[in-house]
């Protein structure tokens, strides 16, 4: 049995260790609020994007672009979004473990695929395990802008144009409450799938015509897709994260709890057994 020296140590570390995950739930809390707001912030203008630009492919049925044709699919891209720290939880493994696979699955050979990826959790993945990365961006703010990640955007869309992949696919956690996110996979390149599913009816003229605004919008409309999809990743890993330290601070307690009952046998054991020498070195005296 440990000391009741060792056990009190044993008890301050788990104390000290629990203040700590307190306040990284804590943090963790303001911040998923502030990354909810702009996930959710963001959805119209997605959606507005969404509606222009599937209104000017239906009406113009001879509209072409290489965005919205498919092509014989000889090498695919993946973005892969992750976090740049741990204590998530399965946020990152889960997301990283579903792509992973996906790639073993599919692909017999390094020249089959691309990896871009978000976050340096992911970076260090796919790096340790010699999966050939593009293109990367780490650091990221928790509240991150468009501006920083334009650059990432504008160029992984540019692999696609280049014909430098034939279909880029993205993964990511998509938040749904704060105790739920579910992985995500969603086909971004090329845009099959324009429909809204609205019923407006609103009309639109075209300046100075739809295909000079086609090849304008539809860069942008993907750049915007990436960029939603982190926002809605940011959100997910404040969420998980929050989880995961409330989780570790009500383990804590319990560990807490067990210890100080040891530490209370230990210290009842003690006492017993110095009555028990008292007792035998005064009935020696007698």
């Amino acid at each position: 049995m440990a000391s009741l020296k060792e056990i009190k140590g044993r008890i301050d570390s788990t104390k000290k260790m629990k203040q700590i995950t307190k306040a990284m739930e804590m943090v963790s809390a303001s911040k998923l609020n502030r990354a909810e707001e702009n996930a959710k912030s963001f959805v119209p203008y997605s959606e507005k994007m969404q509606e222009v630009v599937g209104s000017i492919a239906r009406n113009n049925t001879d509209a072409e672009h290489p965005m919205l044709e498919q092509r014989e699919v000889k090498k695919t891209g993946y973005l892969v979004i992750t976090s740049d720290r741990g204590l998530a939880g399965a946020y990152n493994s889960s997301v990283l473990r579903n792509v992973y696979q996906t790639i073993m699955d599919r692909h017999s050979s390094e020249d089959e695929y691309a990896v871009i990826v978000i976050g340096r959790v992911g970076y260090e993945f796919f790096q340790h395990r010699n999966v050939p990365i593009a293109k990367s961006i780490l650091g990221l703010a928790d509240q991150p802008d468009f501006a920083d990640i334009k650059e990432l955007a504008s160029e992984t869309v540019q692999l696609y144009l280049d014909e430098e992949v034939d279909e880029l696919n993205m993964y990511y956690n998509h938040y749904v409450s704060a105790i739920s996110q579910q992985v995500t996979s969603k086909k971004l390149l090329p845009l099959t799938d324009l429909e809204t599913g609205s019923t407006s009816t609103s009309q639109y003229e075209y300046e100075p015509n739809q295909e000079d605004i086609l090849e304008v919008l539809l860069p942008q409309y993907a750049e915007s897709l990436i960029y939603g999809a982190l926002l809605d990743g940011k959100a997910s890993e404040h969420a998980a994260r929050m989880t995961a330290m409330r989780s570790a601070s009500d383990n804590a307690n319990d560990i807490i709890d067990d210890l100080s009952l040891s530490y209370n046998r230990a210290r009842q054991a003690a006492i017993t057994q110095e009555i028990t020498e008292i007792i035998s070195g005064v009935a020696a005296l007698e």
